[in-house]
């Protein structure tokens, strides 16, 4: 749509009012009888930016990606400043937008897994859409015939499909497999897209480090550079089975394999009054001086590892051979943007690197050392050549002097910066500048100064910017007029800056659908100045973006007391737990103190949890210990348990003063909205494979995979033995996805809460473990390469779920665990099923595809496949209980202006958002037919449709 004015949108409101009258009435058979909720209308994902905003080569034009309302965004650049010109509807969740040509413009969208081809001619509209792998994030164009390259993970439904099984690189992701690379980038032509239903790219090639964001051209066009995004930092998990018993660090023990192990536990023994902890795994870092594995007193466990971490970041690709021609290793562990030096060719890279190496949280007294306020140092790492050099951009913090004691410097937050994401080279190669997404500033060095590490922040300091709003995710330089134009993800907006006097001159905020309570809490994620005291610590210092760092942390408060956990917990009887812990061979007290409701305060390593899904999920951590907390006591509450995060923000973050309650509350209202994606693993009809569905039916099955199950035993001391789905519940009606509210006692040293299963996917990358007694799967011997150091379970010990399927806790017998007979197939089945497990989104939400004059034999049975989705039954708690998989979506060019029109299955008929007739799928179909009436289908949330269609 061409205009914003007041007049425009009450014509809109009238025609909105006018379909939802037309689209209740068609509606009604359905809706008949059924009591459900209306499902709500927005789905936040808080999908991070990589690149939102561009400049079309001539200057003329801004294009930003508007996030939660699906769009893009073209301003006319004037001398006057930015003037809105269009709205784009493009997928669902546009994180990057790169201008191809003057007249052409693509966006990545996220949770599409799509490329929206968008011409600038006549009226602006997707002419083409490009189906590639999960989570795109990043695009480029680059070589001599202006080849567009996409990063994605290594997995998704496209990569599979039929109609580009003969494209290199395409195929099976290997889930299963070791030392497979995770990360691709998907290379088009965009002079020669095909005629296939998504494009047929020119090759898919694949990197080896974990899914990938940001890409960075070469000055002469001829280089493309590939980052990962998590990729590690050579930190990997010692299993407390190859620990020696006891804490007597300096005495080696010989282990069940016959191998040595250097000795017991780090200790303390006990917390701050005497509590005998529990005997936990250790976090160990590569030393890639002395070439060992190592934990924090040099003690090597090299005899222990199964297999080796490169810790590949970065790669440069000839664009025009599609080649990789070097590698980069040690450049961070997150990995956010990318950006060359168009004078020098210097690769600058922003990123954090996270000390998980160290241990615990709180004062650090009793164990004589914390991570508070330095969980992740805030860097870009400049490329030279073959040299890497990491540039700490807040040297100035004394990390010793912990928020509030008598060295704390209050100031140091003033200089500092936090999480780098986007940047900005003047073209004289001089000026660098960094958008600080959590610190609402914008960095400016001398790009001389930051390479040769002789800035002084305190110094610096003085020239960074400031940015209403909050969030700068992305910045696009304006040398002939001195602008600087910022997008603050905060407020969804953008930002015109004066470089002249770097103060901020105007503010175009963008329509967003999202609820106040989400814009006001999401600061709470990421506002590093207002929420720690050095400025560099955040809750997203380990919570990328709401969800993970794929790392473990021994995050224990040994100055902490015992307290009492309130979860029921599955076979708590005591009898069962003693019998327990005998048969599977633990040989230190339960919990460290022998007490069954103990939360001990030194819990050992645990990975990082996704801040995603937990609605509905009641109690939080990997123990479930936020149940008992700050705001009180309860085994059930997830908003309680979010709430009792707030001793965090000291303890962890290291804020000088804990939130208010009303704060705090903001920060849950927002976190408990957040959902994670559709399974990229399953099939987008729903259905499973072969494998899944056996896998689908032991889970759900008769027999127990777990407990003791002798004849008449659960008469006298309770339920003993468990199915999967006994403990592992799948009830998307109650918003269970694997998790329960219940705890679980499996055979260690502590007792967990169960959890949810939706994003095993992402662990995949961990591949080799040595011989456990826990584990009845034998020694992998050494495996090679691998690209990440943490795989399964609270800890991230176990390799893959087919070890941990392999415990001692799943023991084969005749009547429990997996069968006797077929076992291991059993357990690689269901380990297929968790990777395509149920979410609380159907597998084609977010799927979309634009019909053209060309490709309508293509695409054809694509319209069909989403139709039928739009129609199928489904049911998820947080979308209102029984809804369709899908509101389909359908825009096309019709008399000047993007229309859009919402898919009613039960009468097959397209309804606009105007006065005018609905359309049958073959009239709709039919408007494709003339160029320039591309027609692009979406299928979107249940009940976002008729936002989505009507509200551009």
């Amino acid at each position: 749509m061409n205009g914003v004015g007041p007049h425009r949108k009450t014509v809109n409101l009238l025609n909105f009012l006018h379909t939802f009258a037309v689209v209740a009435l068609l509606s009604a058979p359905l809706l008949a009888g059924s009591a459900r909720a209306a499902p709500p209308n927005f789905i936040e994902f808080e999908s991070g930016h990589v690149r939102p905003i561009a400049m079309s080569p001539s200057g003329t034009q801004l294009f930003a990606v508007n996030t939660p309302n699906d769009t893009l965004e073209i301003f006319n650049v004037t001398p006057q400043g930015l003037v809105f010109q269009a709205r784009v509807p493009v997928g669902l969740e546009p994180v990057a937008v790169a201008a191809r040509n003057n007249g052409e413009v693509w966006v990545v969208n996220h949770l599409s897994d799509s490329v929206s081809v968008v011409t600038l001619a006549g009226t602006p509209h997707v002419v083409r859409t490009l189906l590639v792998g999960d989570e795109p994030r990043d695009i480029v164009f680059a070589g001599t015939t202006g080849r567009a390259f996409i990063t994605t993970a290594h997995r998704g439904q496209q990569l599979t499909d039929p109609s580009i099984a003969g494209v290199a690189g395409a195929g099976d992701p290997k889930l299963t497999t070791a030392s497979v690379p995770r990360a691709d980038v998907w290379v088009f032509d965009p002079a020669h897209l095909g005629t296939t239903m998504g494009g047929t790219p020119v090759r898919i090639m694949t990197f080896f480090t974990d899914t990938p964001r940001a890409l960075a051209v070469s000055p002469d066009g001829n280089t493309v550079f590939v980052a990962g995004f998590k990729t590690g930092n050579q930190t990997s998990i010692v299993n407390e089975g190859r620990i020696c018993t006891g804490y007597n660090t300096g005495q080696p023990c010989t282990l069940s394999d016959l191998s040595v192990s250097p000795g017991g536990h780090l200790g303390p023994a006990t917390d701050a009054l005497g509590e005998p902890a529990p005997q936990v795994s250790l976090i160990v870092k590569y030393d890639n001086a002395a070439g060992h594995w190592e934990d924090e007193l040099g003690r090597n466990w090299d005899n222990s590892m199964r297999f080796s971490l490169p810790d590949t970041d970065v790669f440069a690709v000839d664009a025009n051979n599609l080649t990789q021609t070097a590698s980069f290793a040690h450049v961070g562990t997150t990995l956010f943007n990318m950006v060359v030096n168009p004078a020098s060719g210097h690769l600058y890279v922003t990123n954090t690197d996270a000390v998980n190496n160290v241990r615990f949280e709180g004062p650090g007294v009793f164990g004589g050392h914390t991570v508070q306020g330095h969980l992740a140092e805030a860097r870009v790492t400049v490329i030279s050549g073959a040299t890497v050099s990491p540039r700490h951009l807040n040297k100035h913090i004394n990390y010793a002097n912990l928020a509030g004691s008598a060295g704390f410097d209050p100031t140091a937050k003033n200089h500092s910066l936090a999480t780098p994401l986007d940047m900005a080279v003047t073209r004289d190669g001089t000026t660098l500048y960094v958008a600080a997404f959590g610190s609402s500033k914008i960095g400016v060095f001398n790009a001389t100064a930051l390479e040769d590490d002789t800035f002084d922040p305190t110094v610096s300091s003085a020239n960074y910017i400031p940015v209403s709003g909050g969030g700068p995710s992305g910045i696009v330089l304006d040398e002939p007029r001195q602008r600087l134009y910022v997008m603050t993800r905060f407020d969804d907006s953008v930002k015109v800056i004066d470089l002249t006097s770097k103060k901020q001159i105007a503010a175009l905020p963008l329509p967003n659908p999202e609820s106040a309570s989400v814009v006001q809490g999401r600061p709470m994620l990421y506002d590093a100045t207002g929420f720690s005291g050095n400025g560099e610590a955040s809750c997203s210092s380990c919570h990328i973006f709401g969800d993970n760092d794929d790392l473990a942390w021994d995050l224990g408060n040994p100055d902490n007391p015992v307290t009492k956990n309130p979860i029921p917990i599955n076979e708590s009887n005591p009898l069962i737990l003693a019998v327990g812990e005998t048969l599977f061979g633990v040989n230190t007290p339960l919990n460290g103190t022998g007490k069954v409701d103990d939360f001990h305060p030194m819990k050992g390593p645990m990975t990082t949890q996704t801040l995603r899904g937990l609605s509905n999920s009641g109690a939080m951590h990997w123990r479930g210990d936020r149940s008992n907390g700050f705001f009180g006591i309860d085994p059930t509450n997830e908003n309680l348990s979010f709430n009792n995060f707030i001793v965090a923000f000291q303890g962890l973050v290291g804020s000088v003063d804990q939130p208010s309650t009303a704060q705090m509350q903001a920060f849950t209202d927002f976190q408990l909205q957040v959902v994670l994606p559709p399974n990229p693993v399953r099939s987008l009809d729903n259905s499973l494979s072969a494998s899944q569905q056996r896998g689908h039916d032991f889970y759900f099955g008769p027999r127990p995979s777990d407990g003791f199950n002798v004849p008449g035993i659960g008469l006298i001391l309770g339920t003993t033995t468990f199915t999967c789905n006994g403990c592992h519940a799948l009830d998307p009606s109650q918003g269970k996805f694997g998790a329960s509210k219940n705890d679980s006692f499996e055979g260690i040293e502590q007792v967990f809460k169960i959890p949810h299963l939706r994003n095993m996917y992402t662990k995949v990358g961990m591949f080799g473990m040595a011989k456990v007694p826990f584990f009845e799967s034998p020694d992998t011997g050494f495996t090679g390469p691998q690209i990440r150091g943490f795989g399964f379970t609270n800890e991230g010990s176990p390799d893959t779920l087919f070890t941990f399927f392999n415990s001692v806790v799943f023991r084969s017998t005749l009547t429990a665990g997996f069968p006797l007979l077929g076992g291991d197939q059993t357990r690689r089945d269901v380990e297929q099923f968790m990777l395509a497990f149920d979410s609380d989104l159907a597998p084609i939400v977010g799927q979309q595809v634009t019909l053209t004059n060309q490709n309508a034999a293509a695409v054809g049975p694509r319209i069909s496949l989403l139709e039928h989705r739009a129609g199928a039954p489904f049911t998820s708690k947080i979308l209102g209980g029984t809804v369709t998989e899908c509101d389909l979506v359908a825009t096309v060019v019709q008399g000047g202006t993007v229309k859009g029109y919402l898919y009613h299955p039960s009468s097959a008929a397209f309804v606009p958002g105007d006065a005018s007739a609905p359309l049958s799928d073959s009239g709709l179909r039919a408007l494709a037919a003339v160029a320039g009436q591309e027609v692009t289908y979406s299928c979107v949330p249940p009940g976002s449709g008729a936002r989505i269609a009507y509200s551009k």
